[in-house]
Protein backbone atom coordinates (compact mmCIF):
# COMPACT_ATOMS: atom_id res chain seq x y z
CA UNK A 1 0.00 0.00 0.00
CA UNK A 2 1.55 3.42 -0.77
CA UNK A 3 1.57 5.96 1.27
CA UNK A 4 0.95 9.04 -0.57
CA UNK A 5 -1.53 8.81 -3.35
CA UNK A 6 -0.70 9.07 -6.87
CA UNK A 7 -1.80 12.95 -8.03
CA UNK A 8 -5.04 13.51 -9.70
CA UNK A 9 -4.32 14.93 -13.38
CA UNK A 10 -1.04 15.00 -12.47
CA UNK A 11 -0.03 16.58 -16.38
CA UNK A 12 -2.37 19.56 -15.36
CA UNK A 13 0.57 20.83 -13.85
CA UNK A 14 2.45 22.43 -15.87
CA UNK A 15 6.36 21.18 -14.05
CA UNK A 16 4.95 17.50 -13.81
CA UNK A 17 3.86 17.84 -17.61
CA UNK A 18 7.13 18.69 -18.76
CA UNK A 19 8.42 16.17 -16.79
CA UNK A 20 6.24 13.32 -18.03
CA UNK A 21 6.86 14.67 -21.39
CA UNK A 22 10.78 14.58 -21.12
CA UNK A 23 10.55 10.65 -19.51
CA UNK A 24 7.76 9.73 -22.45
CA UNK A 25 10.65 11.30 -25.22
CA UNK A 26 13.34 9.93 -23.68
CA UNK A 27 12.18 6.52 -23.47
CA UNK A 28 10.42 6.15 -26.63
CA UNK A 29 7.26 5.52 -25.12
CA UNK A 30 3.98 7.17 -24.18
CA UNK A 31 3.73 4.95 -20.62
CA UNK A 32 4.71 6.85 -17.07
CA UNK A 33 5.88 4.40 -15.29
CA UNK A 34 3.61 4.04 -11.48
CA UNK A 35 6.76 5.37 -9.94
CA UNK A 36 6.81 8.58 -11.53
CA UNK A 37 2.97 9.06 -10.85
CA UNK A 38 3.10 8.75 -7.09
CA UNK A 39 6.77 10.95 -7.39
CA UNK A 40 4.45 13.23 -9.06
CA UNK A 41 2.97 14.43 -5.25
CA UNK A 42 6.12 16.40 -5.26
CA UNK A 43 7.27 18.25 -8.15
CA UNK A 44 10.68 19.67 -7.29
CA UNK A 45 11.29 15.65 -6.04
CA UNK A 46 10.18 14.13 -9.74
CA UNK A 47 12.42 16.93 -11.44
CA UNK A 48 15.13 16.12 -9.10
CA UNK A 49 15.04 12.13 -9.26
CA UNK A 50 14.15 12.06 -13.19
CA UNK A 51 17.28 14.50 -14.28
CA UNK A 52 19.76 12.28 -12.13
CA UNK A 53 17.75 8.72 -13.45
CA UNK A 54 18.45 10.61 -16.93
CA UNK A 55 21.64 11.19 -16.27
CA UNK A 56 22.98 7.93 -15.13
CA UNK A 57 20.45 5.57 -17.01
CA UNK A 58 19.37 7.02 -20.14
CA UNK A 59 22.99 8.96 -20.88
CA UNK A 60 25.83 7.27 -23.12
CA UNK A 61 28.81 6.27 -20.43
CA UNK A 62 31.25 4.02 -20.26
CA UNK A 63 28.67 1.14 -18.90
CA UNK A 64 26.46 -0.27 -21.77
CA UNK A 65 22.80 0.25 -21.08
CA UNK A 66 21.98 -3.29 -20.80
CA UNK A 67 24.91 -3.30 -18.24
CA UNK A 68 23.39 -0.42 -16.29
CA UNK A 69 19.87 -2.34 -15.82
CA UNK A 70 22.04 -5.60 -14.50
CA UNK A 71 23.37 -3.65 -11.85
CA UNK A 72 20.17 -1.80 -10.86
CA UNK A 73 18.49 -5.32 -10.47
CA UNK A 74 21.00 -6.57 -8.87
CA UNK A 75 21.03 -3.58 -6.36
CA UNK A 76 17.01 -3.94 -6.07
CA UNK A 77 17.09 -7.40 -5.16
CA UNK A 78 20.11 -6.16 -2.26
CA UNK A 79 17.76 -3.27 -1.09
CA UNK A 80 15.04 -5.59 -1.22
CA UNK A 81 12.99 -3.09 -3.67
CA UNK A 82 10.31 -5.34 -5.84
CA UNK A 83 9.12 -2.25 -7.59
CA UNK A 84 12.51 -1.76 -8.81
CA UNK A 85 13.27 -5.33 -9.59
CA UNK A 86 10.57 -5.91 -11.39
CA UNK A 87 10.68 -2.51 -13.59
CA UNK A 88 14.41 -2.97 -14.16
CA UNK A 89 14.09 -6.44 -14.83
CA UNK A 90 11.15 -5.26 -17.85
CA UNK A 91 13.40 -2.77 -18.92
CA UNK A 92 17.14 -5.16 -18.93
CA UNK A 93 14.41 -7.69 -21.39
CA UNK A 94 14.01 -5.24 -23.45
CA UNK A 95 17.66 -3.84 -23.89
CA UNK A 96 18.04 -7.93 -25.19
CA UNK A 97 18.64 -9.72 -21.72
CA UNK A 98 18.46 -13.10 -22.62
CA UNK A 99 16.75 -16.09 -19.50
CA UNK A 100 20.26 -17.12 -19.55
CA UNK A 101 22.13 -13.90 -18.68
CA UNK A 102 18.93 -13.06 -16.31
CA UNK A 103 19.82 -16.74 -14.46
CA UNK A 104 23.44 -15.87 -14.41
CA UNK A 105 22.64 -12.48 -12.91
CA UNK A 106 20.73 -13.93 -10.20
CA UNK A 107 23.36 -16.87 -9.17
CA UNK A 108 25.98 -14.04 -8.93
CA UNK A 109 23.45 -12.02 -6.67
CA UNK A 110 22.43 -15.07 -4.61
CA UNK A 111 26.39 -15.71 -4.58
CA UNK A 112 27.19 -12.32 -3.51
CA UNK A 113 24.50 -12.10 -0.73
CA UNK A 114 25.77 -15.40 0.47
CA UNK A 115 29.41 -15.06 0.68
CA UNK A 116 28.83 -10.97 1.76
CA UNK A 117 26.91 -12.41 4.98
CA UNK A 118 29.59 -14.57 5.92
CA UNK A 119 32.08 -12.33 5.54
CA UNK A 120 30.34 -9.83 7.46
CA UNK A 121 29.56 -12.91 10.44
CA UNK A 122 33.44 -13.26 10.64
CA UNK A 123 34.20 -10.30 10.07
CA UNK A 124 37.14 -10.92 8.08
CA UNK A 125 39.75 -8.52 7.48
CA UNK A 126 40.53 -7.22 3.88
CA UNK A 127 43.66 -8.61 2.60
CA UNK A 128 46.68 -6.09 1.96
CA UNK A 129 46.58 -6.72 -1.59
CA UNK A 130 42.96 -5.50 -1.82
CA UNK A 131 43.66 -2.19 -0.11
CA UNK A 132 44.61 0.37 -2.87
CA UNK A 133 46.37 2.64 0.17
CA UNK A 134 48.47 -0.89 1.23
CA UNK A 135 49.40 -1.46 -2.11
CA UNK A 136 52.39 1.21 -4.21
CA UNK A 137 50.51 2.64 -6.80
CA UNK A 138 52.60 0.88 -9.99
CA UNK A 139 50.39 3.41 -12.46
Amino acid sequence: MSTVKPVSQAETTPRVKVVFDDIRATRGSEHINHFWRYLAFDPSLLEATWAEVKQVMATPSALDPLTKELIYIAVSVANGCGYCVHSHTAAARAKGMSAAQHADLLAVVGLAARTNHLATALQVPVDSAFDRDAVPDRS
